[in-house]
């Protein structure tokens, strides 16, 4: 979060809040079997050690039903995730409750933008259907000098940050596409300008080449931001998402939508985006709603 972010948590503690959950909704079922359903969740790491208390082992326990509920609502054909770790110290992913735990209750869905961890990070993973999408290709970047060095730290020498991506033919059109997931600082305002360059250079190998691009993610920054400007100016085409995406794990939505999905190339956003605001089993499953969209390719 932004100080602007934290500033209205303080803010909050002081005002009262009634009617500021918004009322359980639901997404759409498809109208378009050829279209491609994107989705974008930030689902909050895990405290791996602690047993106890907010993200610990023992709130994902009380959690994770909810996560489940939330992630098959979406039906979606891709869902790219941001904070999806379990974390320890260290960078080891050997162990990932949320990863393993949706895969195990969804196998119809495969894991991509995923390896070792000590040659690929994999907490920012897209799980797919792979009788939707086919995977072609993996990889990813940091948000650094050495942006090809993993586990390398930020610009500014903070904590790791990283765009995952991956490519995909769609098996009704056949069609091919890449998602590049990324996660941007949320207090370094030089960090996600630096992150968003960094991206742009990154994919404009694929944009010369004529692809198609989604770039997704937590972007920690509104609609008509210089941020989002920026990316704008480059032809990225943002889905207009409609109010609050992070909600303080309170359903407490206080400003615009920091998570977004955009495309540059040949698709259209034919349905959506929705923004699934609700709680399931009594619990929210992540400090972020779910942003999702229905695209078709060209």
């Amino acid at each position: 979060m932004t100080f602007q972010m934290r500033l209205c948590v303080a803010l909050a503690c002081l005002l009262p809040l009634i009617g500021c959950q918004t009322a359980p909704n639901t997404i759409p079922p498809r109208t378009d079997n050829a279209a491609v359903r994107l989705a974008t969740w930030n689902i909050h790491y895990i405290w791996l050690n602690r047993d106890s208390g907010s993200w610990s082992r023992g709130h994902w326990e009380s959690r994770k039903r909810s996560v489940d509920a939330a992630f098959k609502a979406l039906d979606a054909d891709l869902v790219a995730f941001q904070e999806m770790e379990s974390f320890a110290g260290g960078n080891d992913d050997s162990v990932n409750l949320a990863r393993a735990w949706l895969l195990e209750q969804n196998p119809d869905y495969a894991a991509a933008a995923i390896g070792d961890w000590r040659e690929f990070p994999s907490t920012q993973p897209m799980l797919y259907r792979p009788d939707r999408l086919i995977l072609l290709d993996q990889g990813w970047f940091f948000f650094s000098d050495t942006p090809d060095v993993i586990y390398s730290r930020t610009f500014n020498g903070s904590y790791p940050a990283f765009a995952s991506w991956a490519q995909f033919r769609a098996v009704q059109t056949g069609k091919a596409f890449r998602v590049v997931n990324v996660h941007v600082d949320f207090s370094s305002r030089e960090n996600r300008e630096k992150s968003i360059a960094l991206t742009l250079h990154k994919t404009q190998a694929w944009i010369d080449a004529n692809e198609t691009v989604f770039l997704v993610g937590d972007f920690n920054s509104r609609a008509g931001s210089a941020l989002i400007d920026t990316l704008e100016n480059e032809d990225f085409r943002f889905a207009d998402v409609d109010g609050s995406t992070y909600h303080f794990n309170r359903g407490i939505n206080l400003f615009g939508a920091i998570d977004h999905v955009a495309v540059h190339g040949d698709a259209d956003i034919v349905r959506g985006p929705w923004v699934l605001r609700r709680k399931w089993h009594g619990i929210w499953p992540s400090d972020h709603y779910p942003v999702i969209a229905d695209y078709r390719l060209h």
